[in-house]
Protein backbone atom coordinates (compact mmCIF):
# COMPACT_ATOMS: atom_id res chain seq x y z
CA UNK A 1 0.00 0.00 0.00
CA UNK A 2 1.32 3.55 -0.77
CA UNK A 3 2.07 5.79 2.30
CA UNK A 4 0.18 9.00 0.68
CA UNK A 5 -1.84 9.91 -1.39
CA UNK A 6 0.33 11.58 -3.26
CA UNK A 7 2.89 8.77 -3.41
CA UNK A 8 -0.28 6.84 -5.08
CA UNK A 9 -0.87 9.73 -7.73
CA UNK A 10 2.34 9.43 -8.54
CA UNK A 11 2.53 6.18 -9.20
CA UNK A 12 -0.30 6.03 -10.80
CA UNK A 13 -0.28 9.15 -13.25
CA UNK A 14 3.68 10.50 -13.13
CA UNK A 15 5.56 13.47 -11.84
CA UNK A 16 6.50 16.14 -13.93
CA UNK A 17 9.12 17.24 -12.11
CA UNK A 18 10.36 14.20 -10.05
CA UNK A 19 10.92 10.20 -11.60
CA UNK A 20 7.98 7.76 -10.85
CA UNK A 21 9.22 5.31 -7.82
CA UNK A 22 9.95 1.86 -8.42
CA UNK A 23 6.41 0.46 -7.52
CA UNK A 24 5.85 -3.10 -7.17
CA UNK A 25 2.03 -2.56 -6.20
CA UNK A 26 -0.97 -3.11 -8.79
CA UNK A 27 -2.03 0.11 -9.79
CA UNK A 28 -5.81 0.66 -11.59
CA UNK A 29 -7.29 4.40 -11.61
CA UNK A 30 -10.44 2.65 -9.21
CA UNK A 31 -8.30 1.94 -6.77
CA UNK A 32 -6.73 5.39 -6.47
CA UNK A 33 -10.36 7.28 -6.97
CA UNK A 34 -11.25 5.10 -3.87
CA UNK A 35 -8.55 6.47 -1.95
CA UNK A 36 -9.32 10.14 -2.99
CA UNK A 37 -12.69 10.15 -2.29
CA UNK A 38 -12.19 9.55 1.24
CA UNK A 39 -9.33 11.34 1.93
CA UNK A 40 -9.04 14.41 3.98
CA UNK A 41 -8.74 17.51 2.46
CA UNK A 42 -4.82 18.24 3.82
CA UNK A 43 -4.15 14.78 1.80
CA UNK A 44 -6.11 16.01 -1.04
CA UNK A 45 -4.23 19.49 -1.07
CA UNK A 46 -0.87 18.12 -0.70
CA UNK A 47 -1.44 15.83 -3.98
CA UNK A 48 -2.38 18.80 -5.80
CA UNK A 49 0.03 21.16 -5.18
CA UNK A 50 2.83 18.78 -5.38
CA UNK A 51 1.83 17.30 -8.09
CA UNK A 52 0.99 20.57 -9.77
CA UNK A 53 2.39 23.24 -7.98
CA UNK A 54 1.60 25.70 -10.93
CA UNK A 55 -1.91 24.91 -12.51
CA UNK A 56 -0.36 24.58 -15.88
CA UNK A 57 1.80 21.77 -15.08
CA UNK A 58 1.50 17.93 -13.97
CA UNK A 59 0.08 14.96 -14.88
CA UNK A 60 -3.02 14.40 -13.00
CA UNK A 61 -5.84 14.24 -15.30
CA UNK A 62 -8.00 17.38 -15.75
CA UNK A 63 -10.69 14.24 -14.37
CA UNK A 64 -9.03 14.11 -11.18
CA UNK A 65 -8.14 17.45 -10.32
CA UNK A 66 -11.69 18.34 -10.97
CA UNK A 67 -13.11 16.01 -8.42
CA UNK A 68 -9.96 16.55 -6.03
CA UNK A 69 -11.08 20.40 -6.08
CA UNK A 70 -14.78 19.19 -5.50
CA UNK A 71 -14.13 16.69 -3.18
CA UNK A 72 -12.02 19.56 -1.22
CA UNK A 73 -15.04 22.31 -1.10
CA UNK A 74 -17.41 19.82 -0.25
CA UNK A 75 -15.19 19.10 3.25
CA UNK A 76 -14.60 22.64 3.90
CA UNK A 77 -17.39 24.84 1.68
CA UNK A 78 -16.63 28.06 3.35
CA UNK A 79 -13.10 29.24 2.57
CA UNK A 80 -12.59 31.60 0.05
CA UNK A 81 -8.89 30.76 -0.47
CA UNK A 82 -10.25 27.59 -1.72
CA UNK A 83 -13.02 28.65 -3.63
CA UNK A 84 -10.39 30.89 -5.54
CA UNK A 85 -7.60 28.27 -6.13
CA UNK A 86 -10.38 25.70 -7.34
CA UNK A 87 -11.77 28.22 -9.78
CA UNK A 88 -8.43 29.09 -11.00
CA UNK A 89 -7.87 25.08 -11.61
CA UNK A 90 -11.66 24.93 -13.89
CA UNK A 91 -10.63 28.43 -15.69
CA UNK A 92 -8.00 26.64 -17.04
CA UNK A 93 -9.03 23.44 -17.89
CA UNK A 94 -12.68 25.36 -19.13
CA UNK A 95 -14.01 26.98 -21.18
CA UNK A 96 -17.24 24.48 -19.81
CA UNK A 97 -16.59 25.32 -16.75
CA UNK A 98 -16.15 29.24 -16.35
CA UNK A 99 -20.18 29.91 -15.36
CA UNK A 100 -18.80 27.19 -11.77
CA UNK A 101 -15.64 29.43 -12.13
CA UNK A 102 -17.38 32.73 -11.79
CA UNK A 103 -20.26 31.37 -9.53
CA UNK A 104 -17.26 29.62 -7.20
CA UNK A 105 -15.01 33.55 -7.06
CA UNK A 106 -18.24 35.54 -6.22
CA UNK A 107 -19.12 32.94 -3.18
CA UNK A 108 -15.84 33.61 -2.21
CA UNK A 109 -16.08 37.37 -2.24
CA UNK A 110 -19.37 37.21 -0.55
CA UNK A 111 -17.96 35.20 2.03
CA UNK A 112 -14.93 37.71 2.43
CA UNK A 113 -17.41 40.31 2.95
CA UNK A 114 -19.32 38.11 5.43
CA UNK A 115 -22.51 37.68 3.44
CA UNK A 116 -24.34 34.28 4.02
CA UNK A 117 -23.61 32.03 0.85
Amino acid sequence: MHRTLTEHARCLYGDEYRSTPECRLEHREHYFVEELTFADVESILAMLHELSPHVVDGHLPVWIRNLAYRLVLLQRPDEPALLREAAENLWMHGPDWDDIAADMVRRADALCRGEAG
